[in-house]
Order: C-alpha cells, then structure tokens, then sequence
C-alpha cells in the first residue's frame, strides 16, 4: 500500500520539522511539500495534489480556516485536516463549516494524528475527543450561529488579515493580484460593516476572531 502523500502547512519551522518527523517514521505517510503560510499551502496544493493538506489555522497572509475553505472550493479531492492548539467550539465550527474533514490538537500524540489521517482517508470526519466534547455541548445548547468572522467575504477576510499584518494598500494589492482602488474599496466596505475606522481597531479585530496571531 503506497504512502499517504500530505502537505503539511504551518510557519513554526521547528515544530513543522517535528511533525514532518513523526508523520514519515511510521513509513506510512510522506510529506510531499511544506508551506509557511497559507496562500503558499494553496498553491502547492493546487499543483502537487496530495491526499491530506494538513493546515494550522493561525498562517501569515491567509489563515488556515480561509486556506480549508479555498481547497475545499478549488481541489475538493485534498482532505484537509487542521491542526491547531485552538479548542474554542467557535473555531472547530468553522474549519468543519469551511470544509475540513478533520480537527486535530497540536498536543496529540502520534497514535491519534495517524488515526485522524487514516479516519479522513476513509471518508470520515474526525475531531480531537476535546473539541468534539464543546462542540456537541454546542449543538445541546442550540449554539448554531456562524463563526466568527462570517460575516465577511472571503475577500474581505483577506484584506483584513494582511492589513492586520502590517502590509500597505500597495503590497496588499500586489499579492492579491488587484489593483490599488479596488484594495481601497473594500477595506472602506471592511470598516464600514464593522463600523471600525482605524488600522488599530481592524487588527484587534482580526485577533479577536482568529485571522492573526495575538503574538505581534
């Protein structure tokens, strides 16, 4: 039986290393490409096509729970499997909403990551046995609302996290591949429905609801 070919995506080298370790001394999974954010992890996934994209959620210029929902839009045959140290109900709602297939804590061990992998190979859905507890509290309470952030468009969620990062109009144009005005635009509609008008407060914003990393 041939290896499970996985991309493996988060911007701790050392702790991708470790990973990527641990994955490939079973001999039953290879990790065919590493990515330190998640415009890089979709595009790799695009190209290379691996079984399983494992993603963790908080990646420079896109986050992982945008990066699940690009993959499960434009390579619906990638598993995508996020792997995070979040065990907030409301972020496990929106990676499995967003299209993954699997929620792992970066905590587990090497017997549950590999039994996730081969439960999302099967066409199963797995969650870590801490998140899925919150998860069904969540569901007992009636707590069926959107995640955070849900409001906006994906496009919106993108500008929001590279203004978050610090990146200009400019550079933030450049890597979306848009031009200048129209990046203007829609920050201008960004702080409008948040009723937000200043960097400051959009990048509060952005770690409040999990685009970026409060570690600044």
């Amino acid at each position: 039986m041939s290896a499970v070919r996985i991309l493996l995506a988060d911007d701790h080298r050392l702790l991708r290393a470790g990973i990527k370790s641990l994955l490939q001394s079973t001999g039953a999974f290879e990790v065919i490409a590493e990515a330190d954010n998640g415009r890089e992890a979709v595009r790799l996934a695009k190209a290379l096509k691996p079984d399983v994209a494992m993603l963790d959620i908080a990646m420079p210029e896109l986050n992982g729970l945008d990066a699940a929902r690009r993959l499960a839009a434009e390579c619906p045959e990638v598993r995508v499997l996020i792997l995070s140290m979040h065990t907030d109900e409301g972020y496990v709602r929106e990676a499995m909403q967003g299209g993954a297939v699997g929620y792992v804590l970066k905590d587990a061990d090497v017997e549950e990551l590999e039994f996730a992998i081969r439960a999302v190979m099967r066409g199963e859905r797995y969650l870590a046995p801490r998140v899925s507890k919150y998860v069904i509290e969540g569901y007992v309470r009636g707590l069926e609302q959107s995640g955070p952030g849900s409001a906006l468009t994906r496009r919106q969620r993108e500008i929001l996290q590279l203004v978050a990062e610090g990146f200009t109009t400019r550079e933030i144009a450049e890597r979306l591949h848009i031009s200048v005005k129209t990046v203007e635009t829609h920050r201008a509609q960004l702080m409008d429905r948040l009723d937000i008008h200043d960097v400051a407060g959009l990048t509060r914003y952005a770690i409040r609801i999990g685009l970026v990393s409060g570690e600044r």
